[in-house]
């Protein structure tokens, strides 16, 4: 049986903090700490290990990017720790901003979303995984932007949907019950996806996180 997930909170909002703490405790995670700011999250990182960061983007003192800042550098100090940003707006200059270097085991969520307690567990699985675990409505607002790019424009309207839901960390069964085709189409709609983008197959590197992130990049 796997070891549990265990996950650090950081959040400025003690009620929202404590109900994230009971709501992981009550699915099986292991809270191993929940903080009101960077510096707190930095010390129960070292102290404590986690395996996912679950962090708001605006924290004391300003309110304006320390969580983001708190991310980065831990991404950077702690290979393998997965990033779960919460946010109550959508910011996707600092989505693309964490995402620039690898897409691998990050999230980015509205705050909104945790109603939904299932999705959200979800993406913190997928997170602590090392999947990419986009809000809709992040991608939403990412793919408006991205139309001016030419390698996204490239893509037909069903490859940008496929697109999309690979964004937010869809596998391809996922996103063939999203769009009501078969997973087959997806593969094919996928397959399509990395010759327009020009990703071509590679022993390193991980093409839908490639993908992502040119996406993110457009």
């Amino acid at each position: 049986m796997d070891a549990p997930l265990r996950v650090v909170i950081a959040e400025d909002s003690a009620i929202l903090r404590d109900g994230l703490v009971q709501l992981l405790i009550d699915r099986g995670f292991v809270v191993t700490a929940a903080v009101g700011d960077a510096e707190e999250l930095h010390k129960s990182v070292e102290r404590d290990d986690p395996d996912v960061a679950i962090v708001d983007i605006r924290m004391p003192p300003t309110f304006t990017n320390e969580g983001l800042r708190a991310a980065i550098e831990l991404r950077q100090s702690h290979e393998g720790l997965g990033i779960l940003l919460f946010s109550q707006y959508i910011e996707t200059r600092y989505a693309a901003e964490l995402l620039a270097h690898d897409a691998a085991g990050i999230g980015y969520l509205l705050k909104d979303r945790v109603a939904d307690v299932s999705d959200f567990v979800d993406a913190l699985v997928r997170v602590g995984s090392g999947g990419t675990a986009l809000d809709p409505e992040v991608v939403t607002q990412l793919m408006g932007a991205s139309r001016r790019a030419a390698s996204i424009a490239a893509l037909s309207t069903r490859e940008k949907e496929v697109l999309a839901l690979m964004a937010e960390g869809r596998s391809n069964g996922a996103i063939a019950d999203a769009l009501v085709i078969s997973e087959g189409t997806v593969e094919k709609h996928v397959a399509s996806i990395f010759t327009k983008l020009h990703l071509p197959e590679s022993q390193s590197d991980h093409r839908r996180v490639l993908a992502v992130l040119r996406f993110l990049d457009s």
